[in-house]
């Protein structure tokens, strides 16, 4: 097959080589994208009388055609023809004959791929941050439902203070709206067109870069041709938000995997989101939420890949930035399918209320509110830290916790201690009286919940 760039060469590669450095196996994804872009530019050749009126119809004929085959999945492509750009001309001219090779008149694969990209993007963070904003109501509708289910708090994964479960769960929400605002963040650097740009230092066609894009939708365009087709920071930073994203992710999934063992029981997950064991019959797991738990490594990964790639490569197109589009293909799929099982996962959750009042009943937790109560009659915190830590021991020894410990034993560590010590001592009593703001009091969670609400609004 004679390569299109192929005037100068005298020998044809090995197909094995023409394998190595094809990528039509991956960027054949960007197909809508690279079309959408020939639309555009080929608009733009006609309107600036770079392309006669007739010549652009041909080419906007053939193009259309195309479109509607690739949405048909009629297209066929070949690797001698490397990559989505080279095939797609290929079958334009094809399709309508020499006047074809005209679509090209002006720009480069090298600002081709990098608008493709562009475009890619665009959708793809619109997606994610709709996905997001769905994920963030299902919390929401949980954390409704459970302001006052009282729930063990943790540090050091060693029960810390009671809390409120909607409090916990709007912990998630509060992440992922971080998320959110950096990927809209992002849009700023991933709308800007590089089209124009051609291989590297523009061109003498007299193109005019502002139309192409306004007719692709971009707000803006490089002002640097060798910025422009070198530039993939958009790129790092939507796998850098998504490598964030995936963290949140991934901590709440080992909560989730932790609650809903035998030892916790705080949830069970529906069975649409758990799988069996193929030789015990009991197991229920939480295949899911290990799958995104464990896919959030293949997203770092992406991160760094791009980054190394990225980091030796002189101004301005090499091959290697050819490598920056599967790990982004990736992980746009991974973080795409993750949110869309992690909302159903909770949406879909039950939450066992009568084994979170049991857990709170049954521990240290409110070890705090004790020291809070004699640091309110005066006792210097410290003390007041010792002094319960002791009673805590003491508990400890006899198998009992701090609500069943008689009042004249709590009096032989402090004479401070009175009958009202066992009502600030009631898990639901340390909850509701922590009305800071921010904090897990229900008054308190009802109002970051509205304040969340109206976010979303």
């Amino acid at each position: 097959m004679t390569k299109l760039w192929g005037g100068r060469f005298q020998k044809s590669a090995e197909s094995w080589v023409d394998e190595f450095g094809a990528s039509i196996g991956f960027d054949q994804q960007l197909v809508m994208e690279d079309l959408e872009g020939s639309v555009a530019h080929v608009t733009m050749l006609g309107a600036q009388g770079i392309l006669d009126s007739k010549e652009v119809e041909q080419i906007l004929a053939g193009l259309a055609e195309l479109k509607s085959k690739a949405e048909a999945g009629e297209l066929e492509f070949h690797v001698a023809n490397e990559d989505i750009h080279l095939n797609l001309e290929k079958m334009l001219t094809d399709l309508i004959g020499p006047v074809g090779g005209k679509l090209h008149t002006g720009r480069s694969r090298n600002d081709q791929v990098a608008t493709d990209m562009h475009l890619f993007l665009k959708k793809r963070v619109v997606e994610v941050i709709e996905l997001i904003e769905a994920f963030q109501k299902t919390i929401l509708q949980k954390a409704e439902q459970h302001v006052e289910t009282i729930a063990p708090g943790y540090t050091h994964l060693q029960r810390a203070q009671p809390i409120s479960f909607a409090h916990h769960l709007m912990a998630y929400f509060w992440m992922l709206e971080r998320d959110k605002e950096r990927f809209n963040e992002s849009m700023k650097r991933i709308d800007i067109l590089p089209l124009g740009a051609g291989a590297m230092a523009g061109t003498t066609f007299p193109i005019d870069r502002e139309k192409s894009a306004e007719l692709l939708g971009f707000s803006k365009v490089y002002l640097n041709s060798m910025d422009a087709v070198s530039d993939r920071d958009f790129i790092v930073e939507f796998l850098s938000n998504s490598s964030l994203l995936m963290t949140h992710l991934s901590r709440f999934a080992e909560e989730i995997i932790i609650w809903s063992t035998d030892e916790f029981k705080f949830i069970e997950l529906d069975d649409a989101f758990s799988t069996g064991s193929s030789i015990m019959p009991q197991k229920k797991n939480p295949d899911m939420a290990e799958l995104i738990r464990g896919k959030t490594g293949r997203v770092y990964g992406n991160l760094m890949g791009l980054l190394t790639v990225l980091k030796g490569t002189p101004l301005t197109y090499n091959k290697d930035m050819q490598e920056d589009k599967e790990g982004m293909f990736d992980t746009v799929h991974t973080i795409l399918g993750a949110l869309k099982i992690f909302e159903g996962m909770v949406r879909t959750m039950t939450v066992n209320t009568e084994r979170l009042h049991s857990a709170v009943h049954s521990d240290f937790s409110n070890a705090t509110e004790l020291a809070d109560y004699l640091a309110t009659k005066g006792m210097p915190f410290r003390e007041a830290h010792e002094v319960t830590g002791k009673l805590v021991f003491t508990c400890i020894q006899r198998g009992i916790f701090l609500l069943d410990l008689p009042i004249e034993d709590m009096r032989k560590e402090s004479e401070l201690l009175e009958a009202d010590v066992y009502d600030v001592l009631k898990p639901e009593a340390a909850v509701r009286r922590r009305h800071s703001l921010g904090g897990t009091g229900f008054d308190q969670v009802r109002i970051q919940i509205d304040k969340a609400k109206a976010l979303l609004s």
